[in-house]
């Protein structure tokens, strides 16, 4: 995946794994398009990304890509002003910690729109001028919670199911075509994503810190070799230690 002198827009791009993309390509992108909810974290992140480096362009744009209008208002956006979209980095995310049966079928709904229904619909709707000019790039943030069924993730975890099986799908399709896709599957890191899924009243998670790596790339394959009866094995041990 060669994606010096690109134009990547990232979604998520206000803070953690997003913020830190940004950073990562200061220096080999050509212009940033930085997408999020939070309009004042991403004007400090540009401000910071344009001085550290004069010569880079960095557009914010204020998006809830929950809102499927709003997707549609930043791609007529690119249009209008002519960006063509090299690196698509679908970073935004969110979760919630805790039972299904009792979950807010609203924040259940976010998060489909945005872990799935929004990555699906900026994929679509970018990567056929990628095609065209065989040249382009796809990362998909997916994550470790995506190889397992999880208690207390539920929903989380079977999104980013359906985020990993996607990405590969289209990965086999573009084969060929100039057109790169890559996921991303990382174990727990420090952002601010566990604050914003922990419930009102829930505590903080105190897991481990789980470093991509080679040691997360075995754990990984070991899951995904592990029959289906095991993993729900697994997964209800687990449930039933987490109640008190």
């Amino acid at each position: 995946m060669k994606i010096d002198n690109y134009n990547a827009l990232i979604t998520g791009a206000s803070a953690g794994i997003g913020r830190e993309f940004a950073r990562q390509l200061v220096g080999r992108a050509r212009s940033l398009i930085l997408v999020a909810r939070r309009e004042e974290r991403l004007s400090e992140l540009r401000d910071e990304l344009t001085r550290n480096h004069p010569g880079l362009t960095v557009h914010i744009r204020k998006i809830d890509i929950a809102n499927l209008s709003q997707v549609e208002e930043l791609i007529a956006w690119l249009e209008r002003e002519k960006i063509e979209v090299d690196l698509l980095i679908n970073n935004a995310g969110l979760g919630d910690l805790g039972a299904f049966a009792t979950s807010d079928p609203a924040r259940n709904e976010q998060i489909m729109l945005v872990n799935m229904v929004a990555l699906t619909s900026l994929t679509r709707r970018l990567l056929p001028q990628m095609i065209a000019k065989k040249r382009g790039a796809i990362l998909n943030v997916s994550s470790s919670a995506g190889f397992l069924p999880i208690p207390g993730f539920a929903v989380y975890a079977a999104t980013k199911a359906y985020v990993t099986s996607f990405s590969e799908a289209l990965r086999a399709e573009l084969r060929g075509t100039g057109v790169s896709v890559c996921t991303l599957c990382p174990g727990p890191v420090p952002t601010e994503f566990q604050e914003a899924a922990k419930r009102p009243g829930g505590q903080p998670e105190g897991g481990p810190l789980v470093i991509p790596g080679f040691v997360m790339k075995i754990g990984m394959f070991l899951v995904r070799i592990t029959p289906m009866p095991i993993l729900r094995w697994a997964a209800r041990f687990s449930a039933k230690r987490g109640k008190p």
